[in-house]
This record gives C-alpha cells, structure tokens and sequence, in this order.
C-alpha cells in the first residue's frame, strides 16, 4: 500500500530532528533544475507568481538563492518533520518510534512543485513552490506539464514493489500531478465530512488534518489489507457505507 499526501506551505527547520536516519530525494536533479530558473525571479516576481505578500517574497528570493546541494542534516532536514501544516499536525511524525519511521518510509509519498515526490525522511531545504503554480519548466507553461509523467511512473515502480493500492490522501491540486490513467494499481480516494446543518460536509481544516490522522493510523497499524482502511476511527470518524461509492470512501464524523 502507497499513501499520497502532500507538501505544506508551513515549515519548521529550527526544531531538532527526532530521527538521525535520512534519504535522499529521487528527483533532485529535477530540482536544482527547477530552482536555477527560480533563481532568475527577483522577490517581486514571485510575490506575484504565487500571489504572496511582499515579505513572504523577499523570503522565498533568500530561499531560492541559498538552496543548494549536497543535502546533508546540516544544511537540510527530513520532509515529514520539515512541513508542519494541518496535514502533519495529524500525521505527528514528531512522535513516531523508528518502526514507524520505517513503515511510513515504505508506505508514505509527499508530492511536490520543487522535488517532484518525496520518501518522508528524504532531505529537503526551505521552499514555496506549489504544485498548481503557473510556472514552466522545459517549454511547459506550468509544473503539472514537468512532472506528471515523471510522478506517475515514481509511483507505478513504487506499486509493483508492494500490495498495487494507492490511496490518494493529497489533495485535488497536488494529485493532478499524478495521471490516474498511467497508474498501473487500484487507487482509493478517502474523503471525511463532519456534520454541520444536519448534512455532512467537507471542511477544509478537518479534512485536512483527517488525511494526517489516517497516515498515521496506516503507519502505525502497518496496514496493507485496504479493507482494514474502514476500521479507521481517530477523532471520532467512522467509515460511512451508504455515503461510499466505489473506490471513494467516506469517513463522517458526528461530532
């Protein structure tokens, strides 16, 4: 089973690592091609490239002309315990034992604008490169162009490796970088709605942190059965039969 999440525009490179092991990203030389062009843009053309206020543009331009390689844990830092967003709130990699490390290392991909997909402990350095942006690479007028197919078949090598399942915890924006066509497993998209107004809604800070909460529960159950997928019940979600349609699975919560 491969899980698929994605990246956070929050970081966190100050906190101490709570793991020594560490991999390195499979695409990086994808990347450094990717920021040589990032490096071009001054601190006000990535303000507006990625509509962000001016200070968060100056940081990206430091960002963009610092980052370099080799990746070592001196100069970078793990990418589950790098990206702190809602979504790693509810994954709380922080807390895992080294076996979950190593399950969530099988088991967990973060997609990407800049690296493409990541293995958890793979090395990263700061960025802000969202997979939606309107930014070309090679011709391409924007990054899902660049790395849909070079994801796609990342992922496929992945599946023959393991059970075929891919469940598909990222969201619309990143996992349109993946072509679902080209994928050569079953693909499980979860989806979890809280009640509000007597109906079940998405609402984003809780799926969100829901799509964390399920990592987590995959890791530490070390679950490979996809079925055992309904038995997931963290902060009171359930799995909701009547609202399941096929392969996308609806988790409720009542509150």
């Amino acid at each position: 089973m491969l899980i698929l999440i994605s990246p956070a525009k929050s970081l966190d490179f100050e906190s101490k690592s709570v793991t020594d092991k560490y991999s390195q990203p499979l695409f990086l030389k994808e990347a450094r091609q990717i920021n040589k062009e990032l490096r071009k843009l001054s601190p006000n053309d990535l303000s507006q490239l990625m509509s962000i206020s001016d200070k968060l543009g100056e940081l990206n331009f430091e960002r963009n002309q610092t980052w370099k390689t080799p990746f070592t844990p001196d100069n970078a830092k793990q990418a589950i315990l790098a990206f702190t967003g809602d979504v790693y709130q509810g994954l709380d990699a922080s807390h895992f034992s080294e076996r979950d490390f190593e399950v969530a290392q099988e088991k967990i991909r973060i997609l990407s604008g800049l690296y493409g997909v990541l293995k958890p402990l793979d090395l990263i350095q700061p960025y802000r490169l969202e997979m939606g942006t309107k930014f070309g690479i090679d011709g391409g007028t924007n990054l899902y162009e660049f790395w849909q197919s070079k994801i796609s078949q990342a992922i496929n090598s992945e599946l023959k490796k393991n059970t075929g399942v891919l469940v598909n915890l990222a969201s619309n924006e990143y996992f349109k970088a993946v072509d679902p066509k080209k994928i050569e497993g079953e693909i499980i998209s979860p989806a979890f709605k809280d009640l509000k107004n007597g109906k079940y809604k998405i609402i984003s800070f809780y799926a969100k942190k829901a799509r964390g909460l399920m990592s987590r529960f995959i890791v530490q159950n070390n679950i490979s059965n996809p079925e055992d997928l309904k038995a997931f019940d963290l902060d009171g979600y359930y799995f909701n039969n009547e609202l399941s349609k096929g392969k996308n699975w609806v988790f409720t919560r009542d509150h």
